[in-house]
This record gives C-alpha cells, structure tokens and sequence, in this order.
C-alpha cells in the first residue's frame, strides 16, 4: 500500500524527534496518563506534557477526558495507528 504525502509527513515529524516516537511507542494499542507515558518512554514527566500537545496538534493522540485536570487519558487516533505502525 502506498503512502499518502500528508501520511509520510506526519510519519516524518514524529520520526525526527525521539520524543515524539517514543511517546507514540508507548501509547501503541493502550490507553495511558501522562505519567505512565513518560515512565515507559524514558522520557521526564515535564517534557511529556509538550510532546503530548505536540501530537495532539497534529490529530496524532487524543485525550479521551480532557475535562480532568489530573489523570487525563491519551490514546492513538486513527492517524496516528496508521503512523505508528509505520514507524521503522
């Protein structure tokens, strides 16, 4: 299956950043909160909340309970399975 441009894009934006392909790593198939996210990652909890608006921006997670302020839920949106599995 061929790729579209605006798909490799997206895969290209994540890609360069180990941030952001690491969050997207850890969310693959789970629902997670911030802090779950940057533990299995490895990445710190202060920079987690960037990365994760970073994505959000670009329809790449979304927070399933964005009314709470403490223990949002993220998870892939379609796009974002589709880049994930794309993820060398």
């Amino acid at each position: 299956m061929k790729l579209s441009d605006e798909m490799l894009t997206e895969i290209s934006y994540v890609q360069i950043s180990q941030y952001r392909t690491k969050a997207m790593k850890s969310l693959e198939d789970d629902v997670k909160i911030p802090s779950v996210i940057a533990k299995d990652s490895g990445i710190r909890t202060n920079h987690i909340s960037k990365v994760l608006a970073e994505l959000k921006a670009h329809e790449l997670v979304e927070c399933i309970n964005p009314e709470v302020r403490k223990g949002r839920l993220y998870r892939h949106t379609e796009k974002g399975n589709q880049v994930v599995k794309n993820l060398e």
